[in-house]
């Protein structure tokens, strides 16, 4: 089958295994043996016959995207427009640069996908192949259903989840001047091969987005690891429950997530499940694990933050630098640490005299993140940013309220929960402590157990 390849098929060639190129070649002979019209070679394939094959699977623009770019791979540098119909080495050449290749050659052939003319093209036509190609990365992953257990849902009114996730992986691209799109004045702009090249460099997921377009919308059978794009989703069995958030949301925090913590997400607490508690909160998420909390306050405003280290009520600052803060409606941003303090992360309960609740960022009375013991009430200070993430106010309003709060244990959840590990419910909730010394009670553990270690 690699008889008569142009040079460029042949280095194309030789950037997949034997195992892999076997299977491109399977792939491209069914394509091609699909109804050979009477302008079509049959060594070619149309776009019917690439419609025929993905069917359903990918939305009718995104497969018209994928054969215009193939077919305007020019293997000689000498072709006066784009072909007709795609043949072998058109396509070795495009699957090895979108599965294969460089920034540079992603990048070419994104360019192909957008624009049959060479050279640049308007930002606004990156704009909507951005929101095409997140929107394709649902369509594909719900209809193989291999979604884990997340939901495909939008955002209460417009813009869409689709349309936020593209807004942000399109922030992410600099112009020829290094400034970004701030502005629709600014989507006629110009966006050469080195800005797109640029852009796929620092937006890891367009790679990745492509990747899984391809492999899953074509039914290329060849390795893809999804669980690092897409974490299980496990909810206590017994228990159903519909999350704040959606499969692109969760696709997009993971991103950010430690490799060793993207495969699977354990729901901890829910206060739909477990309450309007605070006391529930801090039994349910100390001793386990790095974990990702997230509200959603009464203006629709959703935003949490995801701490690397486990949960402990005591009344220092805890965590590191993995941690950050993140929004994801009305806008999707990640704040990761400045470096500036490290007031990653902070948990008190029974305290009189320093703040009692959740904290992550800022300073005590001023964080970035804080939820009071006074369940359903937080804050988020930011003038003019968080001190320790950089992260702007996250709330609609400063002072906000509250209905849904979730926390998620992530990666492979720790199980030295509370009461297997030797402490008592006291070590670990001072106002259970308060409570008993006040009602006159003494602890009967008291001086007949070992002092716990301070973890």
């Amino acid at each position: 089958m690699g008889n008569g390849r142009s040079g460029l098929g042949q280095r194309a060639c030789s950037q997949f295994l034997p195992e892999e190129q076997g299977e491109v070649d399977r792939l491209f002979d069914a394509l091609s043996s699909q109804g050979s019209g009477l302008n079509t070679s049959p060594r070619s394939f149309s776009l019917k016959a690439l419609k025929s094959h993905v069917g359903e699977a990918l939305p009718p623009e995104m497969v018209t995207r994928l054969f215009d770019g193939m077919r305007r791979v020019d293997l000689t540098g000498q072709a006066k427009g784009p072909s007709e119909s795609v043949t072998q080495d058109q396509f070795t050449v495009s699957m090895s640069h979108l599965l294969k290749g460089t920034s540079k050659e992603k990048s070419l052939m994104i360019l192909k996908m957008i624009s049959a003319t060479e050279g640049p093209v308007k930002a606004r036509q990156v704009q909507k192949f951005t929101e095409d190609l997140v929107g394709s990365v649902v369509h594909v992953l719900t209809h193989r259903q291999e979604l884990r257990g997340w939901t495909q849902k939008n955002a209460p009114g417009p813009p869409s989840r689709v349309q936020v996730l593209a807004a942000q992986l399109f922030s992410e691209m600099k112009l020829a001047d290094g400034k970004k799109v701030l502005g629709p004045q600014q989507l006629d702009c110009e966006c050469d091969q080195a800005v797109i090249e640029d852009w796929v460099f620092r937006a890891h997921l367009v790679a990745t987005f492509l990747s899984v377009i391809i492999h899953r919308g074509f039914f290329l059978h060849l390795s893809l690891d999804l669980a690092s794009l897409v974490p299980e989703r496990q909810v206590d069995q017994g228990q159903e429950f519909e999350s704040v958030l959606d499969i692109l949301s969760v696709i997009y925090v993971n991103s950010h997530l430690p490799r060793e913590q993207q495969h699977r997400w354990h729901l901890l607490f829910s206060s739909e499940h477990h309450g309007h508690s605070f006391t529930q909160l801090c039994g349910r998420i100390t001793h386990r694990g790095p974990c990702v909390l997230l509200l959603e306050d009464h203006d629709g405003h959703v935003f949490g933050g995801f701490a690397s280290c486990s949960w402990e009520v005591k009344p220092q600052f805890q965590g590191d630098n993995r941690c950050f803060l993140f929004s994801i409606s009305p806008s999707m941003a990640v704040h990761t640490c400045t470096g500036y303090n490290d007031h990653y992360m902070y948990l008190n309960q029974g305290q009189q005299t320093i703040p009692n609740g959740l904290g992550m960022g800022g300073q005590h009375d001023y964080f970035g993140l804080w939820v009071d013991v006074d369940f359903g009430r937080g804050h988020s200070k930011a003038k003019p940013t968080c001190t320790t993430y950089n992260s702007p106010q996250l709330s609609a309003q400063e002072d906000f309220r509250f209905e849904k709060m979730e926390v998620w244990a992530v990666g492979d959840t720790s199980r030295t929960q509370p009461g297997k590990s030797g402490k008592s419910i006291l070590d670990v909730d001072p106002e259970a402590q308060a409570l008993l010394e006040i009602s006159g009670r003494s602890r009967h553990s008291e001086g007949l157990r070992e002092v716990p270690d301070q973890e």
